[in-house]
């Protein structure tokens, strides 16, 4: 493929593949759509996506420059094997590494750490913060991630959100931000953007049309930047109403949207 005209950035978890607890299947069993699993961690079957959907994957990923755009770091984005041709970039650590074929830029990494420095309180402040009067009943595990944010695994069920909002509020104040995905709660530098890397990628290929989708308060920058834009009808800017001029906010949920994304990735890069 020249000289593409569409760049797409897809967040992958809840946007692109599933986890088993978040498929979202409403359907009978004897009418299920097939499952292609995508991920393996400890030696199960961690997520998926539909065969219908690969088959659309596979034909974006030809058609345009296809960018996976995730929070998960470069480890965890390794884990997932795509079924189509290998991206020539991706966005790991919610912007803070582009991968550029599989490879780690680093001149984004010291452009990054310039924007972080200058703009955020430091990574250790934020650790300290997020598990401050955190109870060990509900706060399952805390983890830094690359360097760059820092978030945790909580049981919703009896995480208080009085300490999520304190959480928030603090986090405003320091060049941070909150974001509740799942069953993890993420505090990620405000500078630290998906927008940002694919900016970065627009700039490098020169293509002249941005197409992009996610689910979470952290893909709300990236949808935005982007032309047009899709989110499904789960996850945070769904369950906050969220919508954005040249966003389209789609009703079906579930591993379904996933498929219901491509479909429309494919049409507008290809139209």
């Amino acid at each position: 493929m020249s000289d593409p005209r569409a760049v797409v950035a897809s967040d992958l978890d809840r946007t692109l593949v599933y986890s088993a607890a978040a498929l979202g299947l409403t359907v009978p069993d004897a009418v299920a759509p097939r499952l292609l699993c995508v991920e393996v961690y400890g030696g199960r079957p961690l997520s998926y996506l539909t065969e219908t959907a690969a088959g659309l994957l596979d034909a974006l990923a030809r058609a345009a420059v296809f960018v996976p755009t995730t929070t998960r770091t470069r480890e965890q984005y390794r884990r997932i094997r795509l079924p189509c041709p290998p991206p020539g970039f991706a966005i790991c650590a919610n912007g803070g590494h582009l991968l550029v074929d599989g490879v780690s830029d680093a001149a984004w990494q010291a452009r990054v750490a310039r924007l972080l420095a200058d703009a955020s309180a430091p990574l250790a402040e934020a650790r300290k913060r997020l598990t401050a009067g955190a109870d060990g009943a509900w706060l399952l595990k805390e983890r830094v991630a690359e360097d760059l944010f820092v978030y945790a695994v909580v049981n919703r069920a009896l995480m208080p959100q009085s300490w999520l909002d304190d959480l928030a509020e603090w986090a405003a104040g320091r060049g941070w931000s909150v974001s509740l995905q799942g069953r993890k709660v993420y505090v990620v530098p405000q500078p630290l953007t998906k927008s940002a890397a694919l900016a970065e990628v627009v700039r490098r290929t020169g293509a002249d049309l941005t197409l992009a989708a996610g689910d979470s308060l952290l893909d709300a920058d990236l949808l935005t930047a982007a032309d047009r834009a899709w989110r499904p009808g789960h996850g945070e800017l769904a369950d906050a109403g969220w919508t954005a001029p040249g966003v389209t906010a789609l009703p079906t949920a579930g591993v379904l949207a996933g498929e219901e994304i491509l479909r429309a990735f494919l049409r507008a890069a290809t139209e």
